[in-house]
């Protein structure tokens, strides 16, 4: 496999003789996992990267979705290396149609760090830009995260075309063993239950479709909500193995005229423990179908994921939410005994479609 990509990165001036780019290899994995914990401990010092799914991102399935590169020093005969440590990662996932996430890390002490950051989000404008003229688009909009309190990032998304545009909350909810059995019971007329499975453990499909159709509806007016299909939906699924933990999917029904109608969907994944705290549940996706609410659906569903996170022993629970939510789902969750521990920010550029310079005559 050739370990530079096709129409790599152009390195800034000053560089180009020190550092280069090429593809990322399983030997990447551990030192990356240090450089991104590293840069999450510049504003929040308990964060850490999870190495199996950076793993998955950089050389398993997750992969297959995405394209990246890895920075590293040139070798004398102005090939990449393969035994230094990267210093820099640039990841573009083609998301969903007209949907491209950007995901990058430069190590602290990176020589020209700033110019370096410019030269790989220029780079993200080139391949977003090929993603939506693969899928026919005429431009898709780039993603990228960053920490509220990461004002480093921000300056540097900001000089290079990037405009924030959303806050995240991120909250936490301690859970109490007495709260196995100790929760309201649904209103009258709700019943939640958990996808029925097959004796192998997977999911009976339509239980799965059923999910994905009611998160579609419940985020129809929420910032940013745009189409996912089916396919797509099960894609990431496949992609993302630890969130298809399916004990921890649940359905929400309510009696309308005799029979059980779909009303809300939840999907969990457990949280592996850490030093400083046990065991937890992650609430990945929360939604209630918009004809159905106000009757206590979206309650009903944390009721049985805090239920179930006490039985299992675990110590809390954790989700995101938009700071704006059009639901105001924030204050419900505060309601509930959940409290914001961090913040996030969602930044956006645009990459207009442009021909194929793979179709270029090569230069003679």
């Amino acid at each position: 496999m050739p370990l530079t990509d096709h129409f790599p990165p152009t390195m800034p001036p000053g560089l180009s003789e020190r550092l280069t780019t090429r593809l990322p290899l399983e030997s990447d994995v551990e030192p990356l996992c240090d450089l991104v914990t590293a840069d999450l401990h510049r504003h929040t010092p308990d964060a850490s990267a999870q190495r199996p799914g950076l793993r998955s991102r950089l050389v398993g399935l997750k992969s297959w979705s995405r394209r990246q590169v890895v920075v590293v020093p040139v070798r004398a005969d102005g090939r990449p290396t393969t035994d230094r440590p990267p210093i820099g990662w640039i990841s573009l996932e083609d998301r969903a149609a007209g949907r491209t996430n950007v995901q990058w890390v430069i190590a602290a002490g990176a020589p020209q760090r700033e110019e370096l950051a410019g030269a790989l989000l220029d780079w993200a404008q080139e391949v977003g830009g090929s993603f939506a003229r693969h899928r026919g688009l005429p431009s898709t909009q780039l993603s990228a995260d960053a920490a509220e309190a990461d004002r480093d990032r921000g300056r540097i998304l900001a000089a290079n075309g990037y405009s924030m545009v959303r806050t995240w909350l991120h909250m936490r909810r301690p859970v109490h063993p007495g709260e196995v059995t100790g929760l309201p019971a649904p209103r009258e007329g709700v019943r939640v239950r958990r996808v029925h499975r097959h004796p192998s453990g997977l999911p009976v499909a339509q239980d799965v479709r059923t999910v994905h159709r009611m998160l579609e509806d419940s985020f129809q007016d929420h910032f940013n909500s745009y189409r996912e299909s089916f396919a797509e939906f099960v894609q990431r699924l496949i992609e993302n193995p630890e969130k298809a933990d399916w004990d921890h999917w649940w359905i929400a029904e309510i009696e309308r005229d005799g029979r059980r109608l779909p009303a809300g969907g939840l999907v969990a994944a457990a949280v592996p423990a850490r030093a400083d705290r046990g065991e937890g549940t992650y609430l990945e996706y929360l939604g209630v179908h918009r004809s159905a609410r106000g009757h206590g659906i979206a309650k009903a569903l944390l009721h049985a994921a805090i239920a179930d996170a006490a039985e299992r022993g675990r110590t809390h629970i954790d989700l995101e939410v938009d700071a704006d939510s059009p639901t105001r789902a924030d204050g419900m969750y505060t309601s509930m005994g959940w409290e914001t521990f961090a913040r996030t920010q969602s930044w956006h550029a645009s990459a207009e479609a442009h021909p194929s310079r793979l179709l270029e005559p090569p230069e003679k």
